[in-house]
C-alpha cells in the first residue's frame, strides 16, 4: 500500500502582504485622524466628513503606490531578462561558468555539473530562466500583479479605515465616538496583529500587542497634540 505525501504550502503570500499593508494603514491613519480631530473639535459631522475624505484619498494613494511597485517589479524583471539573453549570446562561456558555480555550491561533482551545463546550454530559454532565478534571484512576476496589488491594498485600506470611523456615525458627541472607536479599533488591531503574526510564523500574542500599541500611540499622540494646539 502506497502512502502519498501531499505537501501543503501557503501560496497567497503576495495577496496577504498587500492586505496587511492596506489594513495596517487603514486601521491606524484614520484612527489617529479621528482622535486628533476629537481633541480639537466636538462635531461628529466634521470628523466623519474629514475621515471619509481621508479614507478615499488614502486608499487611492496606497493603491497607486502598490500599482507603481508592481509595475516597477515587472519592468525590472524585463530589463534583466533582455540583459541576460544578451550575455548568453555574447559571452556563453562566462555564463556557463556561472551555471557551474551555482551547482558547485550544492556539492555536485565536476562530471555531473558539466553534463547539466551542456544540456542546459542547448535550450537558450531554459538557460536564461535558470540564470534569472539562481544567479539574480528573480522570479517572473505576474503581469496582472500591479493591478491586483492596487485593488487589494486600496480595498483593504477602505475596510480598515471604516473601523475607527464607524462609531462616530452612531454617537451624539465626538467624545463618545472616540471612546467607542478606541474600543473597537483596539480590538481589531489586536486581532489583526495576532492573525498577521500567526500567518508569518511569529509569536502571535507579541505581534498583537505590538500592533495595538502602535495604533494606540499614534491616536493618543494625535489627540493630545490637537488638544494642545486648539
Amino acid at each position: 500500500m502506497h502512502h502519498y505525501h501531499q505537501e501543503e504550502h501557503f501560496t497567497g503570500s503576495e495577496i496577504v502582504r498587500d492586505m496587511v499593508i492596506g489594513l495596517s494603514d487603514g486601521l491606524t491613519v484614520p484612527f489617529a485622524l479621528a482622535a486628533g480631530l476629537t481633541g480639537a473639535i466636538q462635531s461628529n459631522d466634521i470628523i466623519i466628513t474629514a475621515g471619509l475624505a481621508e479614507i478615499v484619498a488614502g486608499s487611492i494613494a496606497m493603491g497607486l503606490g502598490g500599482y507603481l511597485a508592481g509595475k516597477t517589479e515587472i519592468e525590472h524583471y524585463d530589463s534583466e531578462l533582455i540583459r541576460e539573453y544578451d550575455e548568453v549570446e555574447r559571452f556563453p562561456e562566462k555564463e556557463k561558468q556561472e551555471v557551474r558555480d551555482v551547482f558547485e555550491e550544492y556539492g555536485l561533482s565536476a562530471y555531473s555539473t558539466e553534463l547539466i551545463v551542456d544540456e542546459m546550454s542547448k535550450d537558450k530559454e531554459k538557460w536564461v530562466n535558470f540564470m534569472m532565478r539562481f544567479e539574480l534571484g528573480l522570479e517572473k512576476p505576474d503581469i496582472n500583479r500591479a493591478r491586483q496589488s492596487a485593488l487589494t491594498i486600496g480595498l483593504s485600506y477602505i475596510a480598515g479605515g471604516f473601523v475607527p470611523l464607524s462609531s462616530y456615525f452612531f454617537t451624539d458627541t465626538a467624545s463618545n465616538g472616540l471612546f467607542y472607536s478606541c474600543l473597537v479599533t483596539s480590538l481589531c488591531l489586536f486581532l489583526f496583529g495576532y492573525l498577521k503574526s500567526k500567518v508569518i510564523g511569529q509569536p502571535p500574542l507579541a505581534g498583537a500587542f505590538r500592533i495595538t500599541a502602535i495604533g494606540a500611540l499614534a491616536a493618543a499622540s494625535a489627540y493630545y497634540v490637537a488638544h494642545l494646539i486648539s
